[in-house]
């Protein structure tokens, strides 16, 4: 995977990352990345593929079904290990693969992602408003279809386990992650953003920040 400079990406990654909003910091990472393997990235990914076969097979004996079954045909397995190569691209200090993150990719549509944005960024959209003059959706959207044309991307929330998310840091309040892949163009755009509590940061104990669990605030929220 090579990592691709694009400046209106850059723009919104800058603009998000350390964002203090009085109660809470967002941090984000907006980059993107050709499909083309590495040396690394082969080996990897042909560990990955026989890790995911692994998996659908073992999922295809039980009842239950699972976000995987969707990658059952080989195009769509290639694309599993896309996606887990740029996690590890964008965060070289970890492996996703070890902790499985193939198990907890979900196919979305643009309007479940912009309703996530719109929902966990509402305070973020009002800043970035009053410095551009335009919403920072339609920021997104622009800048996103410049780099990996929307029309034909399929798009993949990244939803994993407390235990299997190692970028999970101390006063998270949530996250979420989405992944923007064009076959075509063999590219991927990563998109992760978090809000981290600064009561904690300021030296309030955890158990009197007043913040429940990332899934204990949102239970009620349609996202």
């Amino acid at each position: 995977m090579k990592y691709l400079e694009y400046t209106p990406l850059e723009r919104i990654s800058d603009f998000l990352s350390h964002l203090n909003l009085g109660q809470c910091i967002i941090e984000s990472r907006l980059e993107a990345y050709s499909c083309k393997h590495t040396g690394a990235d082969k080996r990897l990914s042909f560990s990955l593929e026989n890790e995911i076969l692994d998996y659908l097979g073992k999922s295809s004996e039980t009842d239950s079904p699972s976000p995987a079954d969707s990658f059952l045909c080989r195009s769509s397995r290639r694309t599993l290990v896309y996606l887990v190569l740029t996690l590890n691209h964008m965060y070289p200090d970890y492996d996703f693969s070890a902790v499985q993150a193939h198990q907890y990719f979900i196919e979305e549509s643009w309007d479940s992602f912009t309703h996530t944005v719109e929902t966990y960024l509402v305070d973020v959209n009002k800043e970035w408003s009053e410095e551009t003059g335009c919403s920072l959706i339609e920021t997104l959207q622009k800048a996103l279809d410049e780099v990996i044309k929307l029309s034909e991307c399929e798009i993949y929330s990244y939803n994993p386990t407390a235990e299997a998310d190692p970028l999970i840091e101390k006063g998270s309040i949530w996250s979420f992650n989405f992944f923007f892949y064009n076959k075509r163009l063999k590219r991927v755009v990563g998109f992760r953003c978090s809000s981290l509590s600064n009561l904690l940061t300021d030296g309030f104990p955890e158990e009197e920040a007043g913040f429940a669990g990332d899934g204990e605030i949102f239970d009620t929220m349609d996202i």
